[in-house]
């Protein structure tokens, strides 16, 4: 063997049969690559070096699957969608173990080793590209995943792609408008009614979506409490009616806050803001993620029981429910795909 592989790029990581051969490699040279472990094969005819492989991130693990599946499946046609697309996309994706690699395709179904082809005829208006992968459009991705999910993870991925403005509701209407027929639609169109871009976390969309189903009165949402113009606090929810604010913490915004602050910190802050709004006469409940997963029914009773009773009196103050959510730094997701530079 005489040749080198260059690696100009990350997809040059992967490497073909054909590719091999032509840059010198025999086939005996690629099976004992193969055998001694210098290479793994990724699908027939598709290779990466082993050590390239076991160094990788989850993302870039990700992408050398996908690609090697459509190099071999060599169908243009074809294109990354569901929950494939959603990790492409960054967005949102529930936990499910070792992902299955989904793609649409308009001519073919097949069910294979990692993957799964679903026959289905996509507008051009929701097919896209990220560097070398034809994609669903991320509009079409989340209704699809939408269509599929329970009710809570497509709210969430949902909320969090409407957060950072990566689709916009006219987009999500639009993909309902042309899919009058799909399977799953139903599903779909109340995930996209659930939604809301200014939960500014998961754990604010799962108490939103538990309290929308247990019809308790509609909140408010990221609504600025102020005295005098001056901003006392920003809570999550707010039932007008009742007065009642409603704060969703999770335990990483104590133990890992962010703007540099000290744990301490920011648990004196929000304790003294919390004073401030309590002295208005406004009830204030904090919710955890266990409130809303295994303690939902004794969370929710405790909500009902609070709006069913009288309102305490109230000192002057003003609220002013946001537009808009902030994006907070630092949450973990899947990295986007951007060009060529690996995830």
């Amino acid at each position: 063997m005489t040749a080198t592989l260059p690696l100009a790029s990350w997809t040059d990581l992967l490497i073909s049969r054909s590719r091999a051969l032509a840059d010198g490699w025999t086939d005996e040279e690629i099976r004992a690559r193969l055998a001694g472990r210098h290479w793994t094969a990724l699908r027939r005819g598709q290779y990466c070096s082993t050590a390239e492989l076991e160094a990788s991130t989850a993302g870039r693990r990700l992408h050398l699957e996908l690609l090697a599946l459509l190099r071999r499946l060599h169908r243009p046609e074809t294109v990354a969608s569901g929950r494939t697309a959603a990790l492409l996309h960054g967005l949102l994706v529930p936990d499910e173990g070792a992902p299955v690699l989904q793609l649409t395709d308009p001519h073919r179904w097949r069910d294979g080793r990692g993957y799964r082809i679903h026959r289905a005829e996509l507008p051009p208006a929701e097919v896209t590209a990220l560097g070398p992968f034809p994609v669903t459009t991320v509009a079409r991705t989340l209704v699809d995943c939408a269509r599929r999910w329970p009710v809570l993870d497509a709210v969430a991925a949902l909320d969090d792609a409407l957060l950072r403005g990566l689709v916009t509701a006219d987009g999500l209407e639009a993909v309902l408008v042309r899919e009058p027929t799909i399977k799953g639609l139903p599903a779909a169109r109340r995930a996209v009614a659930l939604s809301d871009g200014r939960a500014e976390s998961w754990l604010e969309t799962a108490w939103r979506v538990r309290h929308t189903g247990a019809r308790l009165p509609a909140p408010q949402l990221q609504v600025e409490i102020r005295v005098a113009g001056s901003l006392l606090k920003v809570v999550d929810g707010y039932l007008p009616e009742q007065a009642i604010a409603i704060e969703c913490d999770g335990r990483v915004k104590m133990t890992d806050p962010y703007r540099g602050r000290a744990p301490s910190t920011v648990l004196w802050e929000e304790k003294r803001a919390e004073d401030a709004v309590r002295a208005l006469g406004i009830r204030v409940i904090r919710l955890a993620s266990s409130d809303v997963h295994r303690d939902w029914a004794q969370t929710a009773h405790r909500i009902a029981t609070m709006v069913a009773a009288p309102v305490p009196v109230l000192l002057p103050f003003e609220t002013h429910p946001r537009t808009v959510g902030r994006v907070r730094p630092g949450t973990q997701r899947w990295a986007a795909y951007r060009g060529d530079e690996p995830p």
